[in-house]
C-alpha cells in the first residue's frame, strides 16, 4: 500500500495544485470525504467547500465548488468548476458577495434558488478558508 497519496486539482482553464499528502479530505456533494492511502477507487459530485490535505505537519487547503473527484489508491484527483487558492481570496470581496447574495436570497425565485444559493456557500467557504490561515 502507498504510504502517500498523489493529489491535483484542476479546473477547465489551469492546474491549481499538484502534490502529495498523507490525507486529503474533499467536499462532496452530500458531505466531507476523508481519503488515506490505499482507499477503494471511487468518483463522486463535489460540492463547494476546502479541499485540505496533511502531510505529516504540515497541512493546506483551497475552495473548490463544483465538479468531481477520483480517488484510486494512490491518488485523489480533483477537476473543479472553480478552484482558489488562499493566496488568491480576496475576503472583503467575498463579505461582500455574501451580503449580496444573502440579499437576494429573500427575493430569488425557485428558478434561480440554486444559483444564488451557490454564491452564498462559495462566499461563506472562502471566508472561512481564509480566516483560518
Amino acid at each position: 500500500m502507498a504510504e502517500s497519496l498523489k493529489l491535483e486539482v484542476v479546473t477547465p482553464s489551469r492546474r491549481v495544485l499538484e502534490g502529495r499528502a498523507n490525507e486529503v479530505r474533499i467536499p462532496g456533494a452530500l458531505g466531507e470525504l476523508g481519503v488515506l492511502p490505499g482507499h477503494t477507487p471511487l468518483l463522486t459530485s463535489l460540492g463547494t467547500g476546502e479541499v485540505r490535505w496533511f502531510d505529516g505537519d504540515s497541512s493546506g487547503s483551497l475552495v473548490v465548488q463544483g465538479g468531481f473527484a477520483e480517488v484510486q489508491p494512490d491518488a485523489v484527483t480533483v477537476l473543479a468548476s472553480v478552484a482558489e487558492t488562499i493566496d488568491e481570496i480576496d475576503v472583503e470581496a467575498a463579505r461582500t458577495a455574501l451580503a449580496e447574495a444573502q440579499e437576494r436570497l429573500k427575493t430569488v425565485s425557485a428558478e434561480d434558488f440554486d444559483e444564488v444559493d451557490g454564491q452564498v456557500r462559495l462566499a461563506e467557504a472562502r471566508i472561512s478558508a481564509a480566516s483560518k490561515s
